[in-house]
């Protein structure tokens, strides 16, 4: 089974009000961690992986995501991919992306990262409204995020993505309209859009917690994501999984993997990791996760070993989350039935969320859980990639 690895690069300009993402702000970190140098913690990492891992499995994707991986400059991402190559069999057509925020890039910093061996740009559009990127705390203003994209697209960069957030207070169908105007502008090859989650801790949670902003609506997400997934099928952008669309070929085989419950190594603080059934996270504070790199030790907190029931659980979790689906055999044909006639599924050889599925993957993977799943069917991990539609990967 071939290998991924993710980086973290837990650095960001400023704290975005609706991020919980383990990132920190030079503010934050102090002089403790010198930014310009993190690669040379992460590059130890990689080393150390490879001599844990001991595999001559070839790694087919690197996803390098934070935080803003830019801020550490190509220079800084492109050692570390190097670091990655000489240590790991790396497949000739690797699929090598990084995040960025629309405003952390420059053409040249595009151009020498595609020289250093990535293949894919994704960037944190979020929204085109200037009023709805005042509210999530985005630092770039509209257009920056299309000049983004058209800069990659003229560096060479064949793969190229943008996220949307739908669902923030004051945003109206309209805001959501004209983003998907500019994200078609760009010519990406592939969407990512996710409705507004509220976490605690964050600065928006308390503003919610305070009356400050309305809570999210789930119906009007609802429509949101309706209206989303209409503009970008009517584009010849196919959702290949449930907040994810592409043009044909342009599906993140990175998060593929993720949804396939393949096994990953997962490098930098805060990191999860996944391989052969165990499970286990890095210590997330950059400073004492490099100190323990730096010691030779793993930079491990927490591990767990999956039970099968676990493993069963996450793969039908996972899987039904993709336009492949699960095969129909493994279900209670009861329960799939009564999905059929709700018409939360088509029912074939496989089972594949509908629109209205879709909406609501979380029940419908409940309903399913609840019956007898033949693990044979699921667990056999190549299953999940062994159903075919127009937008498989």
């Amino acid at each position: 089974m071939p290998l991924s690895l993710y980086v973290h690069v837990p650095f960001c300009a400023s704290r975005c009000g609706y991020c919980d993402f383990n990132t920190y702000t030079a503010t934050e970190l102090g002089s403790d961690v010198q930014r310009a140098t993190f690669h040379e913690v992460l590059q130890s990492e990689v080393r150390y992986a490879a001599a844990t891992l001991d595999t001559n499995e070839p790694v087919d994707t690197i996803f390098i995501g934070g935080g803003t991986p830019t801020l550490i400059g190509a220079e800084g991402l492109t050692s570390v991919l190097g670091e990655i190559r000489r240590n790991f069999i790396v497949a000739d057509d690797a699929e090598v992306t990084t995040e960025a925020n629309p405003d952390s890039v420059t053409p040249q910093m595009l151009e020498e990262l595609l020289a250093g061996g990535f293949t894919r740009m994704s960037f944190g559009m979020q929204s085109n409204a200037p009023h709805v990127l005042r509210t999530l705390d985005r630092t770039h203003t509209p257009g920056m995020s299309v000049q983004a994209a058209r800069w990659a697209r003229a560096a060479g960069f064949e793969h190229v993505n943008l996220d949307l957030i739908y669902g923030t207070p004051g945003e109206t169908d309209k805001d959501l309209r004209e983003s998907l105007d500019a994200v078609l502008d760009a010519d990406v090859d592939h969407v990512s859009a996710y409705a507004l989650i509220v976490e605690d801790g964050t600065a928006m949670g308390r503003q919610v917690a305070r009356g400050e902003l309305p809570a999210p609506d789930d119906d009007v997400c609802a429509e949101r994501y309706e209206i989303i997934d209409d503009v970008l099928d009517a584009a010849g952008l196919e959702w290949y999984e449930v907040s994810n669309w592409s043009r044909p070929g342009g599906q993140c085989r990175h998060n593929v993997a993720y949804w396939r419950h393949h096994d990953w190594w997962g490098i930098g603080p805060g990191a999860h990791s996944h391989v052969h059934g165990s499970r286990w996270w890095n210590i997330k504070h950059p400073v004492p996760y490099a100190e323990r790199v730096w010691s030779g030790d793993s930079p491990a907190a927490e591990s767990e070993t999956l039970t099968d029931e676990q493993r069963l659980t996450e793969a039908v979790m996972l899987g039904m989350r993709l336009r492949t689906g699960l095969p129909n055999a493994a279900f209670d044909a009861a329960i799939v039935q009564a999905l059929r006639v709700q018409g939360l599924i088509d029912a074939g050889e496989r089972l594949v969320l509908t629109r209205k599925g879709r909406l609501l993957a979380d029940a419908v993977i409940r309903a399913l859980l609840s019956g007898q799943v033949l693990a044979s069917e699921v667990l056999c991990i190549s299953s999940l990639s062994a159903g075919s539609s127009s937008s498989s990967a």
